[in-house]
């Protein structure tokens, strides 16, 4: 095995996370987060077993996601947790400064710019654009929040290269053109609907509506498997009530 507070394989310095699979680079955050806070509280080594366990995902998986990174554990000892919170902080980016506007001051916007989680992992909130003069002239979080048709001139002049999307449906595919237009070539958006970006363009969607959708579907499917009434449904006595005239076993006792 590969002694964990070895420098990592040069393809791993030179490339990060390049040709990493999608589904490792989306877990890749969660294990940071997990060994930042083993860090914090003085853990020095860790194994996969443990790591995994704390992230949610099977050892497998773990241990074939760092080994993407060129990162292995030794066999009894386990990770270096110091080393494994650098080595995946790098292939991240979390070495240099990823600056983000957010285009929507509205209540998700507002607490998006609020949102004190972004700094960990590199990103930082620079600029916000709104469409509506009532908000525009505002402060929120520190910042003055710009009128939209600023897009081009915020995003050139202060180096930005993500762009959040906090807008109506309605909106959202013209903020969107408006901000890759600009310059941006990476959109995280929570419009509900399904935009479209050019070639090259990284696009990240986050629908809650949906995610919630799908939360309640498996409450109902657990609460049907195990035979629970879901919270609020009223008994079947009370929904299904015998007809006029007939008595339930019983009832005449």
């Amino acid at each position: 095995m590969t002694d964990p507070h070895a420098t990592p394989p040069l393809r791993a310095q030179r490339d990060g996370a390049r040709g990493v699979p999608d589904a490792t680079v989306a877990r890749l955050p969660v294990y940071l987060r997990v060994l930042t806070g083993l860090g914090e509280r003085g853990v020095t080594t860790v194994s996969s077993e443990e790591l995994a366990l704390a992230a949610g995902v099977g050892s497998a998986t773990l241990r074939k996601d760092l080994s993407h990174l060129g990162s292995y554990g030794v066999r009894g000892v386990g990770y270096d947790v110091a080393h494994l919170v650098q080595h995946v902080g790098r292939c991240l980016g979390l070495a240099e400064e990823w600056r983000v506007v957010i285009v929507g001051i509205g209540s998700l916007g507002r607490a998006l710019a609020n949102y004190g989680g972004f700094a960990p992992l590199g990103t930082r909130v620079v600029a916000l654009l709104d469409s509506d003069p009532a908000v525009v002239g505002e402060r929120v979080a520190g910042l003055e929040v710009l009128p939209s048709a600023r897009a081009a001139q915020v995003v050139g002049e202060l180096g930005v290269r993500i762009a959040v999307l906090a807008v109506p449906a309605s909106a959202a595919q013209a903020a969107c053109d408006a901000v890759v237009s600009a310059g941006i070539t990476s959109v995280l958006s929570f419009a509900p609907v399904e935009l479209h970006v050019p070639a090259g363009v990284e696009l990240r969607s986050v629908d809650l509506s949906t995610e919630l959708g799908i939360l309640a579907f498996r409450e109902r499917r657990r609460a049907a498997a195990g035979g629970t009434p879901l919270p609020g449904a009223r008994p079947a006595a009370l929904t299904d009530p015998a007809p006029a005239g007939s008595s339930r076993a019983g009832a005449t006792r």
